[in-house]
């Protein structure tokens, strides 16, 4: 009796576990019929429906995202050289004059077909050679279109076309505890994807020491360590919402915290580069801070809505748009600005004579107020930087705040150094070419009629941008 109750539970059993098997076989196929997801094809950005095999549900899928990220993320390999032309240097370190004595490497993003790829500005910044490896491990060098400090964005270009490409975002768009993605070259591990949440907006953690430098940085948690500098920040729909910059660490690896660039930062600063070869920055022409707990005692205020301005610059946009000081600024263009950070994003997607509506509260009465931007210099009109190339260096104009930091009244900077005779020289970018043979320089003009009438040789003078006077000497046919 016992041994035929145990042979009806193990028929049971099996029966239980076929109609088991019958259920989970048709779950399966019911979600491999029903949930598809778009890949790229191999060329490039053609989408083709494919069948998934991930449960999709409430688990979020990144893989069309990172496919489109990964073949737009390129490596950047910088070449720094030996510009000493110190013989007991050399002799001593084994060195030959001027060859490659340090390296760098960091990350970069297509943004055009035609080669435009957007990194950070410390990723090239002073690098003699820039190497770009793609996806497809085909490898091209790189020239500096343009670079900007202040964003720490910097715009290079390869000769290339059809390249696969990240179409632009709306950072504005992005809301705290959105998914995003991290991609880049970490410690030169390429085409690596990281993800994580939008943490903050609108960071400032104040590592841009440059003048009217604008920090309003999106942070996540994405994984992002040394070698992913320049590369994407990417939303889930696979567009660029931001430049990955920085990390916050006390041990120089992530833990925890990352920062990107804006995209609608980046698109302006590219478009100014592209455009005019320099930013074209807008200034409102105000002092602000952000309100707290003392300044809302202070000021009588009922919550802490908006900045405050501290005061109002004389003859700036600010001031004949008829802002004051102790006004407090709530809105720009109907987007509300809490944190002073938030203003400077507003205020740094612009150009000099850009319409903007302020929304102001003054006396407790709202106001709007039409501001048009200026320049540093107080004009409307766009800056049109000169540059040009000689000898293996190129050349661009002082700006006016430039001038003033150094205390000259002219000069024009070499940018750039290849292989020639100013980098035979021992010239390095960044120096502030004064006089070219007892000639003073005030633009590129005069250094390009200088150089090209010069004969037997040449004798620089100039400074660097710490304020170390220097001096060149070279030849010429």
């Amino acid at each position: 009796m016992n041994n035929r109750k145990l042979f009806f539970i193990v028929i049971f059993a099996l029966f239980l576990g076929f109609v088991g098997g019958l259920i989970g076989s048709y779950v399966i196929s019911y979600h491999q019929k029903h949930t598809t997801v778009q890949v790229l094809d191999k060329q490039g950005n053609i989408p083709t429906n494919l069948v998934s095999n991930i449960p999709m549900g409430n688990v979020p899928d990144f893989t069309v995202a990172a496919e489109m990220g990964r073949r737009a993320v390129v490596h950047v390999r910088t070449e720094y050289y030996n510009s000493s032309n110190d013989p007991l240097l050399n002799f001593f370190f084994g060195i030959p004059n001027n060859m490659p004595i340090m390296e760098g490497t960091g990350s970069g993003v297509i943004i055009s077909k035609d080669g435009y790829i957007v990194t950070n500005n410390h990723v090239i910044e002073n690098a003699n050679d820039i190497t770009i490896t793609l996806f497809d491990k085909r490898q091209f060098k790189a020239r500096v279109v343009g670079k900007d400090p202040a964003t720490d964005i910097a715009l290079l270009k390869i000769d290339a076309d059809s390249l696969p490409v990240l179409p632009f975002g709306n950072s504005d768009d992005l809301k705290v505890g959105q998914w995003v993605l991290a991609i880049g070259n970490p410690f030169n591990l390429t085409s690596t994807v990281t993800a994580g949440i939008v943490s903050a907006k609108a960071r400032n953690i104040s590592i841009l020491d440059k003048r009217y430098a604008i920090e309003s940085f999106i942070q996540t948690d994405a994984a992002v360590n040394p070698g992913n500098s320049g590369g994407a920040l990417i939303n889930t729909k696979g567009e660029l919402v931001g430049i990955n910059t920085a990390i916050a660490s006390r041990t120089g690896s992530f833990i925890g915290y990352s920062f990107a660039v804006p995209v609608n930062i980046v698109k302006k600063v590219v478009a100014d580069l592209i455009e005019y070869g320099t930013v074209q920055r807008a200034y409102l022409g105000v002092n602000v801070t952000d309100i707290n707990a003392d300044i809302a005692k202070r000021y009588h205020l009922k919550n802490y809505s908006g900045v405050l301005v501290v005061n109002v610059i004389p003859n700036s946009a600010a001031e004949e748009a008829g802002i004051k000081e102790g006004d407090i600024i709530l809105q720009v263009d109907g987007e509300e600005v809490n944190e002073v950070p938030e203003l400077l994003e507003h205020i740094g997607t612009h150009r000099p004579g850009d319409k903007i509506t302020i929304t102001i509260k003054r006396n407790g009465k709202i106001k709007q107020l039409t501001v048009v931007l200026k320049n540093e210099a107080g004009q409307t009109k766009p800056i049109i930087k000169q540059k040009a190339d000689f000898f293996g260096a190129t050349f661009e104009d002082l700006t006016q705040m430039e001038k003033s930091r150094l205390g000259i009244k002219n000069g024009v900077k070499v940018v750039s150094i290849g292989p020639g005779k100013f980098l035979a020289a021992g010239v390095r970018p960044g120096y502030i070419i004064l006089k070219i043979n007892d000639k003073e320089v005030n633009n590129v003009k005069d250094v390009k009629n200088i150089l090209s009438h010069a004969s037997g040789g040449i004798f620089l003078e100039g400074i660097y941008p710490d304020g170390t006077y220097a001096y060149y000497a070279f030849g010429v046919k």
